[in-house]
């Protein structure tokens, strides 16, 4: 039977779209296929469902908008009045079930108590979770209460929906002021005692509440003079009139304020122009009233200050603008993906996911998904947490990642480069990442994340590190001088401060060529003799396809290994692929199967093949075979009947760098697979690589992969200050 979770509220106002996509997050861990039911929504959902589009994008959700909806309050409501409530519960849950029989799971989405018309809201959500066999997770929304008033209010909504019948999964209190939390925290504990669910307090976080300044703009129908897709992902944290003159107003200005200004007000503008481009502090950006523009020289000079960041204008007065924006708060959507990795850390840290999970019945997908990949790299990473060092701080997209990472507890980071440039480039991007300086205290392992900020050139342990790499290099002819100098380069610095356990790991690449990445390893770090007998260091690509997840190897290091370091290969390849929760079949790749083919190419992956069964008798493992009888069940049942590995591959280990670069690429072009990698195996210590095209998601997907590969490691990091 699917299993099904219902979302509900008691009223307006409880910000439960944060619980929504947590809720997703958990439940597409242990499934494959979750789909959406949104049973009643207004009318205009079928042209925009901010929510469900979020949860379709980062989700990759094939589901269509249409294939979501049950009906609109207007239809519910005259079906209502003319049919009676059977009728509209008997619509809406035959369009479930309709749903359902697509999915392994499905998400519901409760009414939102918003102008529906629809008398007793609350029991029609309470019948549509029992009647879908829905367990029910109710959210109280907590803002402008009292810990003690949010507590009551939590109790009254579990006797109100276990009175009408509803399996309770448990009770959520969200959107709870941030100084009534702790208390709420406490007495929720004492209730829990006494109700047979668990409760969780989620507080209110200024970055969710904040509205973008995208979302301003579209609010007040606003025209853009300046500004890029970045400025205006901003969050507006404040609002400045500007009225005053210039000394008096620049002290009003706030981190992420939106300044608000007659358009005619030149001296306002780049006053807060360059306020900004000082870092002191950073704007979100500037709204110009009564449709007055500045001239050219003025708008020229505002993109010299602050090059991004939005103005906007409007035909109205400031009053009139003033009251449109109450009220307007942040939206979660597919448009800001930042505020959607927010509320997955704060669901994350307030709620026991172990927990809630263990109280949704049925079992796990036996199948490793791209989905489940990426969220199993997450949670693993979340278990045991590491420090990984970036050495591109001052990268746009490294800072970007750096705030999910540090956000959803993922590792402890340190960002190389100079630390004034790193602060003002987070402040324009809007981040909220909070940045410590190279001598803040260690991070305690039981407590928050965090991303320090070291800058090689002025570091006190440039000159131990100059020191030691002399002595690594010294049979190069190295001296203590040269060593210092190279020590300025990051990725050296980052390397070094993973040899002497100052971090983890590294993840660098995004703006340095591969080998600038590992050349400082493969100096430094060296290859681990234990993991295969030799000194060979290769590398995977995880290729998450639409289906399941390949590990190819090795694709990035190695341009024609003999058969010792083929079999090598093979033996990291399917150590890795374990590590990372898929079961290795190793599949050793020719273009012939069996013995139907000679040759020094075949005869060489026939020898290797042979090395890894010596080697490691447990493995699954075939070889010589081509990529279709390694992947495809029909050729495998052909070609090789008797296989276990055939047409079931999941590592698959090519015969040089030529075929197997080529193959990842050409899988990941036309198949749109996503590759992630390349996954460094064989260093002592995890340094992995990024490529310079990489986007966001695979450098978070690349730092918790790293920071597993280092879970696996020696001792955690010394967490010192460098």
């Amino acid at each position: 039977m699917t299993r099904s979770v219902y979302v509900a509220g008691i009223g307006r106002g409880d910000g439960r779209q944060v619980v929504e996509l947590g809720m997703m997050e958990l439940l597409s861990r242990q499934v494959d296929r979750v789909g959406i039911f949104r049973p009643l929504a207004h009318a205009d959902a079928d042209a925009r469902d901010p929510v469900f589009d979020l949860l379709r994008a980062r989700y990759r959700l094939s589901q269509p908008r249409a294939g979501v909806l049950g009906m609109t309050y207007e239809q519910a409501s005259a079906l209502q009045a003319e049919e009676g409530t059977d009728a509209l519960v008997a619509r809406l849950v035959g369009r479930f079930h309709e749903i359902a029989a697509d999915y392994e799971a499905v998400l519901i989405f409760g009414s939102d108590f918003a102008d529906t018309n629809i008398p007793a809201e609350l029991a029609l959500n309470a019948r549509l979770a029992n009647e879908c066999g829905a367990a029910v997770l109710p959210v109280v929304g907590g803002a402008e209460q009292s810990a003690e008033s949010v507590v009551a209010e939590v109790r009254n909504a579990h006797d109100a929906y276990t009175s009408l019948g509803c399996d309770v999964l448990a009770m959520i209190a969200n959107r709870v002021g941030p100084d009534a939390a702790p208390r709420a925290r406490a007495v929720a504990a004492g209730i829990g005692a006494h109700l047979p669910v668990p409760v969780y307090v989620i507080p209110e976080d200024a970055g969710l509440a904040a509205p973008t300044v995208a979302q301003i703009r579209d609010a007040l129908g606003a025209g853009l003079l300046a500004g890029d897709a970045g400025g205006l992902a901003r969050d507006v944290r404040d609002f400045v009139f500007g009225g005053a003159m210039l000394p008096a107003f620049l002290p009003a200005l706030s981190e992420g304020c939106m300044v608000i200004t007659p358009g005619d007000r030149a001296d306002l503008v780049v006053g807060a122009l360059a306020a900004h481009s000082a870092g002191s502090p950073a704007i979100a950006g500037v709204l110009l009233t009564l449709d007055e523009r500045p001239g050219p020289d003025i708008m020229a000079l505002a993109e010299r200050l602050a090059p991004g960041t939005p103005l906007l204008t409007v035909a109205e007065g400031s009053f009139p603008t003033a009251a449109a924006l109450v009220g307007l708060r942040g939206e979660l959507n597919a448009a800001t993906p930042r505020k959607a990795d927010i509320a997955l850390g704060l669901f994350e840290s307030h709620v026991d996911s172990a927990q809630l999970t263990g109280r949704l019945a049925g079992a796990a997908s036996g199948r490793v998904t791209p989905m489940m990949f990426e969220h199993m790299l997450i949670e693993r990473a979340q278990a045991d947490r590491r420090h990984v060092v970036l050495p591109e701080g001052t990268e746009e997209r490294v800072l970007l990642a750096a705030e999910v990472l540090v956000r959803r507890g993922v590792c402890d980071l340190t960002l190389l480069g100079e630390e004034q440039t790193i602060r003002k480039r987070a402040a324009e991007l809007g981040l909220s990442l909070p940045l410590l300086s190279a001598d803040a205290p260690a991070a305690r392992p039981d407590g928050p994340a965090t991303a320090r900020i070291t800058d090689p050139r002025v570091s006190p342990l440039r000159e131990s590190f100059a020191e030691l790499y002399a002595q690594y290099r010294s049979h190069r002819g190295v001296s203590v001088e040269l060593a210092y100098d190279v020590l300025g380069n990051v990725n050296y610095f980052g390397t070094l401060m993973v040899q002497q356990g100052l971090a983890d790991a590294m993840v660098s690449g995004a703006a340095h060529s591969t080998a600038a990445t590992v050349r400082p390893a493969f100096e430094v770090i060296k290859a681990d003799k234990k993991q295969s007998g030799t000194a060979i260091v290769s590398s995977v690509f995880f290729m998450c396809l639409a289906d399941r997840v390949l590990v190819y190897g090795d694709c990035a290091v190695n341009p024609d290994p003999n058969a010792e370091q083929l079999a090598d290969i093979a033996i990291q390849s399917a150590a890795t692929a374990a590590q990372f929760g898929v079961e290795p079949r190793v599949a050793m790749l020719s273009y012939s199967t069996g013995t139907s083919g000679s040759g020094s190419g075949v005869d060489k992956v026939r020898r290797a093949t042979e090395l890894v069964r010596a080697r490691r008798p447990d493995l699954e493992v075939e070889g010589p075979i081509q990529y279709d009888a390694a992947v495809d069940a029909t050729v495998a049942a052909a070609k090789m009947p008797d296989s276990r590995v055939a047409g079931q591959a999941t590592v698959l280990v090519f015969p040089d760098l030529n075929t197997g670069n080529n193959t990842y690429k050409a899988v990941q072009r036309t198949a749109g697979a996503i590759a992630v990698g390349p996954v460094l195996q064989g260093l002592n210590k995890p340094v992995n690589d990024l490529s310079r095209g990489a986007l966001v998601q695979d450098i978070i997907n690349t730092v918790a992969i790293t920071a597993v590969q280092a879970q696996g490691a020696a001792a955690p990091a010394k967490g010192g200050r460098p």
